[in-house]
C-alpha cells in the first residue's frame, strides 16, 4: 500500500483507506470497516511517508531488488506489525492483504469456501504466491549491440558476468547467448540505475534499458568492444539466492564432477555456449547439403525388438503385453533398409541410437548419429555426397580456414592400413610408418622374434626419423615408451639405432640374433636412415598392430609431429567381409551382417575370404563415419545369416519382416552414418565427448545432474509385473 502511495496510484491516505476497502469487498467508502483493518491504516500512516522515499528506487529495482538492497526502509513482510500485511508489502502488490485475525480469508471476496481452507489445511500451504515474477522482453542481444549506431535506445536482458566498481561509474559485463556488452551506470546521470547496480552481483538476471555510445578506451579482445550501453535504468529479473559452486566467468575449468553436477550452470561457461554453437552450426550444414539433394527426413522408431549382434541392448519392459521387451535401437540400421524397400530412395534422419557398452571419453550410451541410405547407388555416388557433406561443414565453422582438397579424399585399402599405420584409422597427418621384418627375421637367431613366428605371430618395426631424440632408458623396460607397449598388452618392445653403414645398435640379444645381411635387407625394406630408431614389437598381430599404433600416436605428440593446422581424411576400403571370434568358435561380420560381399561377377567365389562392401571415413586419426552396399539379394543375405551361426528358425524369428521385404522387389541401396557427436568434439578441438553434449552421461553411464538411473517405486513394477531379486539371490546366481 505504501508503495502505492510512492507510485503515486494514492496521493491521499483517504483514497488508499478506498483502495483497502475495495480490497476487502466492503462495499461503499462509508460502511464500517474493520477494527483490524483501521489499525493497519493507522500504524501504516506514521510509517508511509518514509517507505515511500526508498520504494520509488525499488521501483526500477523490480520485484526481487527490494531485497538485496542496503540502507533504507525495507518491504520486509515481518517490519509490520500485523499478519494482515505480509501479503501486501512483500509484493509490492494488494491482490494478496488479508486479515487473518479480522475473519477476512480471501481477497478474491467477503466470502471463503470451507472446501478450499480445508485443502489448503490438508497440503500445507496457503494458497499465496512467494514472490512476484516479470517477464521482459529484450529489443537487442547483447553481441548484437555492434549493430547498433551510437545514440540507439536498446532494452538488454542477461546475465552479470562481471561488475567492476570504478569509484564513481560502475561498469557490468552483461552476457546472454550471443555474447557479453559493457553496460556502465553513472550516479550524475541516472542516479536509480547507479543505486541498483551498486547491489548486483555474479550471474543476477537483470534488464537494462539504456543508449549505445561508443566507448572511450574500446577492448579489442571483445567483439563489441568499441560500444558500450549508458544504463538509464536496470531491473533485477532475478538474484542468486545461493552461493554458486564455480565461477562461471573463471577462465579455468572447473572440475568435471562439478560440472556435470550443475550442467545448467556449467552451460552458460563461453566453452560449453560455443561448442553447442558449433555443433548446430555442423547439424545445420549437414542439413542444408541433404535438402539441395533432395533427401526426405523420416523418423524411425525409438522401442523397437533387441537384434543379435553388435553390443548389448538397453531394455523397456511392456507392460500392456506382458513378459515382452522393447529394445532401443543401437542403429535404425534395418529400418532405413525397410524405407528403401518402401521406395523412400533418399532417406536420412539425426538418429538417437543407444548402446550399453563400457564407456570411454569418446564414448556414450546414448548418441547422435546423422543416418543416410539411397536407392541406385553405387559406392562412388555414396562416397561424393558424404565428401560434400564433410567439405560444406568445414566453410560453415573454419571459413577459408578449412584448407581441404577439392579433389576426392585419398583411400587406402584395409590391408594397406594395417601394414602401414597398424590400425583402420590412421592420423595421416605424420609419418612414422610400420614395416613387416617377419620374412626377414625368420631364420635369424633371435629368440625374440622366432618364438613369436612359431605361435603364428609377427614382427614389426616403426621407423621413427632423427631416433636420438628418444633415449635407451624410455625404451628400456618401465620407461615410458616400454609403459605405452605393456598397456595394450605386449611384453615390452626392443630396438635398433641405425648407424653409419648397415651397422646398428641395440639390445645384444637383437643386434647378435641378426645376420650383416639381416641388418642390411631391414635397412633397405623401412627406407631407414643412418641416425633413425627402430622400434620393434613381437607377438600375435592384433597385439603388434595395437602396441606399434600407440607408440606411434604417444612420439606424435611428443617429438610434436602434429601440424594442428592440417586437416587429413582418408577413405579405408576393402574390409574382410568377416573376423573370427576365438573365444565363440564362430565367424562374425567385421562390420554388420547386412553388408553385401565383393563377389565374382558371376556370384561365385569364398564368402568366407571375401572382401566387403564397405568403407570408413576417417578424420585425423578418428573414424567419422562409416557405411556400406547393402544385400538387396535374400538368398545372399540368408546366406551371411547362416555364415555367422544362425539356424533358418533364427534367420526367421529374428529378421522374417526383413527377409519378406528383399523378397518383395527391394532396391539395389546403401549408405553411411556419420557420428555427430565424435565429429563435433574433433571439430571443437575438445578431448572428451562429454564436452560436445548438452547433458551427457559419466563413464560409469550415470546422469549425475538427474541422479539417474534410480530406483522406482514399487507400484511401478507392479505395472510390470516385474520382481528385483535381492542381492544374495544375485550372488547365488
Amino acid at each position: 500500500c505504501a508503495r502505492a502511495l510512492a507510485r503515486g496510484r494514492c496521493e491521499t491516505m483517504e483514497a488508499l483507506h478506498k483502495m483497502l476497502a475495495r480490497t476487502h469487498g466492503c462495499g461503499r467508502v462509508g460502511r464500517q470497516r474493520p477494527a483490524a483493518m483501521l489499525e493497519t491504516t493507522a500504524k501504516m500512516e506514521w510509517r508511509a511517508k518514509g517507505f515511500a522515499q526508498s520504494a520509488a528506487a525499488d521501483v526500477e529495482m523490480g520485484p526481487l531488488g527490494k531485497r538485496a538492497r542496503t540502507g533504507g526502509i525495507r518491504a520486509s513482510p515481518m517490519a509490520w506489525p500485523i499478519p494482515m500485511l505480509r501479503g501486501c508489502l512483500s509484493h509490492g502488490s494488494l491482490n494478496s492483504l488479508r486479515s487473518r485475525n479480522g475473519g477476512w480469508a480471501s481477497t478474491r471476496g467477503k466470502h471463503c469456501g470451507k472446501r478450499e481452507a480445508s485443502t489448503k489445511e490438508a497440503v500445507g500451504v496457503d494458497g499465496e504466491i512467494a514472490e512476484a515474477q516479470e517477464w521482459t522482453a529484450k529489443t537487442t542481444c547483447c553481441g548484437q549491440i555492434v549493430d547498433k549506431p551510437p545514440g540507439s535506445r536498446v532494452t538488454l536482458c542477461g546475465w552479470v558476468h562481471r561488475s567492476r566498481n570504478m569509484g564513481g561509474l560502475i561498469f557490468i559485463d552483461l552476457r546472454d547467448s550471443s555474447g557479453i556488452v559493457q553496460v556502465v551506470t553513472s550516479p550524475e546521470n541516472f542516479s536509480d540505475a547507479y543505486k541498483v547496480s551498486e547491489t548486483l552481483r555474479s550471474e543476477w538476471v537483470v534488464s537494462v534499458k539504456g543508449c549505445v555510445q561508443n566507448r572511450a578506451d574500446p577492448n579489442p579482445n571483445m567483439p563489441t568492444g568499441q560500444f558500450e550501453v549508458l544504463a538509464e535504468s536496470i531491473r533485477v529479473l532475478n538474484p542468486v539466492k545461493r552461493r554458486l559452486p564455480f565461477e562461471i566467468s573463471s577462465e579455468d575449468s572447473p572440475r568435471e564432477e562439478l560440472r556435470l553436477r550443475h550442467r545448467y550452470l556449467d552451460l552458460r561457461r563461453q566453452q560449453m555456449t560455443d561448442n553447442l554453437r558449433l555443433r548446430h552450426e555442423v547439424t545445420k550444414a549437414f542439413r542444408d547439403v541433404l535438402e539441395e539433394e533432395n533427401f526426405l527426413e523420416v523418423e524411425t522408431p525409438i522401442l523397437t525388438r533387441s537384434t543379435p549382434e553388435g553390443a548389448r541392448d538397453f531394455l523397456v519392459p511392456a507392460r500392456i503385453m506382458q513378459h515382452t521387451m522393447y529394445a532401443l535401437p543401437q542403429s535404425p540400421q534395418l529400418f532405413k533398409q525397410l524405407l528403401m524397400a518402401s521406395g523412400v530412395e533418399k532417406y536420412y534422419q539425426f538418429a538417437r541410437c543407444f548402446r550399453d557398452e563400457d564407456l570411454r571419453a569418446d564414448r556414450q550410451p546414448e548418441f547422435t548419429q546423422l543416418d543416410i541410405e539411397m536407392s541406385f547407388v553405387d559406392m562412388e555416388a555414396i562416397i561424393n555426397v558424404a565428401e560434400k557433406l564433410v567439405r560444406r561443414v568445414f566453410e560453415r565453422v573454419r571459413g577459408p580456414k578449412a584448407n581441404i582438397s577439392e579433389d576426392g579424399f585419398p583411400r587406402l585399402s584395409y590391408d594397406m592400413a594395417m601394414e602401414r599405420y597398424g590400425t583402420d584409422k590412421p592420423d595421416m597427418r605424420y609419418d612414422l610408418f610400420q614395416f613387416d621384418i617377419s620374412k626377414i627375421v625368420r631364420n635369424s637367431e633371435c629368440r625374440i622374434f622366432l618364438s613369436a613366428l612359431e605361435e603364428g605371430g609377427i614382427v614389426k618395426a616403426l621407423v621413427v626419423p632423427q631416433g636420438d631424440r628418444i633415449s635407451n632408458s624410455q625404451l628400456k623396460n618401465k620407461g615410458d615408451i616400454s609403459n605405452k607397449a605393456v598397456d595394450m598388452g605386449s611384453k615390452g618392445v626392443v630396438y635398433l639405432r641405425v648407424k653409419e653403414g648397415v651397422e646398428v645398435d641395440g639390445p645384444n640379444p637383437v643386434k647378435k640374433g641378426l645376420t650383416k645381411e639381416q641388418v642390411r635387407e631391414i635397412i633397405a625394406y623401412t627406407n631407414a636412415e643412418e641416425g633413425d630408431l627402430l622400434i620393434i614389437s613381437a607377438g600375435d598381430p592384433i597385439t603388434v598392430h595395437k602396441t606399434l599404433d600407440h607408440i606411434r600416436q604417444y612420439l606424435a605428440k611428443k617429438l610434436d609431429l602434429v601440424d594442428p593446422d592440417k586437416q587429413c581424411f582418408s577413405w579405408i576400403v576393402d574390409f574382410p567381409m568377416f573376423e573370427y571370434n576365438k573365444d565363440e568358435e564362430r565367424y562374425e561380420a567385421l562390420h554388420h551382417p547386412f553388408t553385401a560381399p565383393k563377389m565374382d561377377q558371376q556370384g561365385g567365389g569364398d564368402l568366407f575370404t571375401s572382401r566387403a562392401h564397405a568403407y570408413d571415413l576417417v578424420y585425423n586419426g578418428s573414424e567419422i563415419g562409416g557405411g556400406s552396399l547393402r544385400n538387396h539379394n535374400s538368398e545372399i543375405q540368408k546366406q551371411i545369416f547362416t555364415a555367422i551361426g544362425m539356424s533358418d528358425d533364427d534367420i526367421c524369428s529374428e529378421f522374417g519382416y526383413l527377409m519378406e521385404a528383399l523378397e518383395s522387389g527391394a532396391p539395389p541401396h546403401g549408405g553411411i552414418a556419420f557420428g555427430l557427436d565424435r565429429f563435433v568434439m574433433l571439430l571443437a578441438e575438445e578431448e572428451s565427448i562429454r564436452d560436445v553434449i548438452a547433458f551427457p552421461k559419466t563413464t560409469q553411464g550415470a546422469c549425475v545432474l538427474t541422479n539417474s538411473p534410480s530406483r522406482v517405486v514399487p507400484k511401478q513394477l507392479d505395472y510390470l509385473k516385474i520382481s528385483l531379486l535381492s542381492s544374495e539371490d544375485t550372488n547365488k546366481d
